[in-house]
């Protein structure tokens, strides 16, 4: 047992995919235990018996049709047009938008390269400093995982069997929180821009354009979200309808997108979503394993020798999550440590809903956490900047985000009060 695990974390370390070292290990243990390896097989297909499941293909395509679209600057031109009057209302904006997007196409390294080009030069022409500037656009690429229809809150429902519907309710509180908290820092820092600059101010006229331009992008948060949370749609048919919509509003309406790029757009996001599923896919098979092998109980019973409260289990949670955040993917993160983590959470008392958004919102300050966080590495290479610079510019925002992850761990009620 000891040498075949060592022989995966090698495969590892030398880059073999990672579905096919969590396969391979479900594989062998099952070998071990005298169970036929079927069972691998038969837990890809039944996640393609799951109904959920349809929204993640979905809500990615839809994602990515807006992304080619000039949806973005349309966005940042009414909110602009709207908010850009007051007090660090640009920076206000920066944030709104990259977590709409984030929360459609479900990857924050995406967030920052699309809309990086667009709101970074934005920042500076307005007078924000260059480290202000870097700091937000680094860190509130990921701030959408808590929003719907993010697909990590899709898949957290799917690897921990909770309503996908409630966790939707449930991220709406901690999300804006962060929102909220990062929105006031913004205040702060747009007041002093203020004071070195003229004040822009509120034009009726440019108000009425921007509207009328987006008149069409302007409903589908209203349809998506509004259907889901009055329970008018579930979420896979919420997903249905997201992606006519936005067929037909950039495709026939707007005309930005020449159907034969459509093929493309359909192939790149159907890259993403397979590998999704084929982790997703091989990772129950290796929670099933585990679950033979009775790992859970006995990482239970390690941690209970070792912990004795809620509170202490917390504090390790939250650090764990960090570092983690740091090293995985949040999807790889989701079907890998979830199923460990959920038996562990439910001893102390840690309800399931509560546990997924604490462990997304340390995913989202995993990604900008030094050294190796991703989202400071991208950022790097998308404006060339040292990495050493977004460690600095990124440090105020991260102290902010980490007093919010506290709040959301130990004031369950932020993220139980509107499922209950």
């Amino acid at each position: 047992m000891i040498v075949t695990g060592l022989l995966l974390i090698a495969l590892a370390l030398l880059g073999a995919p990672l579905f096919a070292v969590i396969a391979a290990g479900a594989i062998a243990a099952f070998g071990r235990a005298g169970i036929d390896q079927i069972a691998v097989v038969m837990e890809v297909y039944r996640i393609a018996d799951t109904p959920v499941l349809l929204a993640i293909p979905l809500f990615t395509f839809a994602g990515f049709i807006l992304g080619e679209s000039r949806a973005p600057h349309r966005l940042v031109r009414l909110s602009d047009a709207l908010l850009g009057w007051i007090p660090g209302g640009l920076a206000v904006i920066a944030l709104v938008t990259c977590a709409l997007f984030t929360a459609f196409t479900g990857a924050s390294g995406v967030t920052i390269v699309a809309m990086g080009a667009l709101l970074y030069p934005a920042l500076r022409d307005a007078g924000y400093r260059e480290g202000f500037s870097l700091g937000l656009v680094t860190t509130s690429g990921s701030l959408g995982l808590l929003f719907a229809p993010s697909l990590p809150l899709i898949l957290y429902g799917i690897v921990a069997e909770v309503s996908v519907d409630s966790l939707f309710v449930a991220g709406i509180l901690p999300g804006s929180l962060m929102v909220v908290a990062l929105g006031l820092w913004s205040f702060r820092e747009g007041r002093f821009v203020q004071r070195r600059g003229p004040r822009s101010e509120f034009s009726l006229r440019e108000a009425a354009q921007a509207v009328r331009a987006a008149a069409w992008e302007i409903p589908l948060p209203l349809i998506v979200l509004g259907g889901v949370y009055t329970g008018f749609f579930a979420v896979s048919e919420a997903a249905a309808v997201t992606v006519v919509y936005v067929l037909v509003v950039e495709l026939a309406i707007y005309r930005e997108i020449p159907l034969g790029r459509l093929p493309g757009i359909m192939r790149e996001s159907m890259v993403l979503v397979g590998g999704i599923l084929v982790i997703l896919g091989a990772s129950l098979a290796s929670t099933n394993a585990m679950i033979d092998a009775q790992v859970p109980v006995k990482l239970f019973d390690f941690v209970t020798a070792h912990v004795s409260s809620k509170l202490t289990f917390l504090i390790l949670l939250n650090l764990f999550l960090l570092v983690l955040g740091t090293m995985l993917d949040v999807f790889s993160a989701l079907v890998i440590v979830v199923p460990l983590l959920l038996p562990l959470a439910a001893g102390f008392g840690v309800e399931p809903i509560h546990l997924g958004m604490i462990f997304l919102a340390n995913m989202q300050i995993g990604y900008c956490t030094p050294p190796v966080g991703m989202n400071l590495f991208i950022a790097s290479y998308r404006f060339d900047k040292p990495v050493v610079a977004l460690y600095r510019a990124t440090l105020p925002w991260l102290l902010i985000l980490f007093g919010c992850v506290l709040l959301i761990t130990y004031w369950p009620w932020l993220s139980l009060a509107l499922v209950r």
